[in-house]
């Protein structure tokens, strides 16, 4: 069975949700040992190496996307933002708060993808990013009625939403950006570019990291985060944001609170409780509407 352009979108961002949820769950327990800003540095230039090798055995990088390096320095910013602001969040806020809070990333997408690509939503997309948001919202405040009307969410759930929002600039840029590279060729000069902004943002941090005491679970983070949750969520999103609209692209992060949950039992931590798991369902849901359309 071959699958279309669309279905292979489809199945590269279901991949994503998958290792993405992944750093939640890794990041949370790495980050009370080491700056954010020094283990995504670290992350990324690993990864970042690691690409370079994948693309010189197809090629290597042709001359012609190198024109106009602006491009990848404003995505590695807005990947660098996004990066950097998550595991700030996770110093404070639980994994599957923080994924939650990442699922309202749809809903900024359609914006941005509607002002830089004239990407219109149906009635039933607008419905399922109604029902994703409100199921997100429901985890964010923990089921808890009353903290949702205060609307007091935790300080670690409102830096990582600033993340958020730059993530969500990130799906309509690469397809306004690329001019027909190829999806590793693109991934590789962003990826570079993220390590060069990361390098300069943080080299204090870097500089004040004692790296040869740090724990295991810091470097098992590192190693998961560069392979899994940069070098391949990085091309899995961009191949798939050729493909798919910017709101269908983000829509997979519905998913990713119920992988948090699954890693997290896999870990040995406690699931949560049966209320929340009601936000979950909701996320799920909203999926299932936005796959459904057109």
């Amino acid at each position: 069975m071959t699958l279309s352009g669309s279905g292979r979108g489809h199945l590269a961002m279901l991949a994503f949700s998958a290792v993405v949820a992944g750093s939640f769950s890794l990041g949370s327990m790495a980050s009370p040992y080491i700056a954010p800003a020094a283990l995504n540095a670290a992350r990324f230039l690993l990864a970042t190496l690691a690409m370079a090798g994948i693309v010189g055995l197809h090629g290597g990088m042709p001359r012609a996307a190198l024109a106009a390096p602006w491009r990848y320095l404003l995505i590695g910013v807005l990947m660098a933002v996004y990066f950097v602001l998550m595991f700030e969040g996770l110093k404070t806020a639980e994994p599957v708060s923080m994924s939650a809070v990442f699922t309202l990333t749809p809903v900024m997408a359609a914006g941005f993808g509607w002002l830089l690509l004239r990407q219109r939503m149906s009635p039933r997309i607008a419905g399922a990013l109604a029902i994703g948001g409100i199921g997100a919202l429901w985890v964010i405040f923990r089921a808890d009625l009353g903290t949702l009307l205060r609307f007091s969410p935790g300080r670690g759930e409102m830096i990582f939403f600033i993340g958020c929002a730059a993530h969500a600039i990130y799906a309509p840029m690469v397809p306004r950006l690329n001019r027909g590279e190829p999806a590793l060729v693109f991934t590789l000069a962003t990826m570079a570019a993220g390590t060069l902004v990361l390098l300069l943002w943080g080299w204090r941090d870097i500089l004040a990291t004692d790296w040869t005491a740090l724990p295991g679970i810091v470097w098992v983070t590192i190693l998961y985060t560069a392979v899994a949750a940069t070098a391949l969520s990085t091309a899995l999103i961009q191949f798939a944001a050729m493909r798919l609209p910017s709101a269908k692209v983000m829509a997979y992060t519905y998913l990713i609170p119920s992988w948090v949950i699954l890693w997290e039992i896999a870990l040995g931590w406690a699931a949560p409780p049966a209320l929340v798991l009601v936000g979950v369902a909701l996320s799920v849901v909203a999926l299932l509407l936005l796959l459904r359309d057109g």
